[in-house]
């Protein structure tokens, strides 16, 4: 069920595009991430860090052939903050739609 609620943390817009990226996949990989947002490793790791202490997101390190790669991924509570953030802005911009 979906409650709709402004959520700060998500709000930030890297952190938001992070969750829609990831909203999509089980898991994706910290580079494919980082290069859809074109930012660098810092203020990814930045982002992924406040979602990580909010509970919503995971970062998973898995030792490949070659080196470590770093799988990012909602939580469910990060799965569920993002539904209810996102009919909190539908019902923002309903209400303005409603106002012209």
């Amino acid at each position: 069920m979906t409650n709709a609620a402004f959520n700060e943390v998500i709000h930030a817009p890297n952190r938001l595009q992070i969750c829609g990226l990831l909203a999509t996949v089980d898991a994706m990989e910290f580079s494919v991430v980082r290069q859809a947002l074109n930012v660098s490793d810092s203020v990814l790791s930045k982002h992924i860090k406040v979602l990580q202490a909010a509970h919503y997101a995971t970062a998973t390190k898995v030792r490949g052939s070659s080196y470590p790669r770093t799988w990012l991924a909602l939580t469910p509570a990060g799965r569920q903050a993002l539904a209810d953030h996102i009919a909190e802005l539908r019902r923002i911009v309903e209400m303005a739609e409603k106002g012209q």
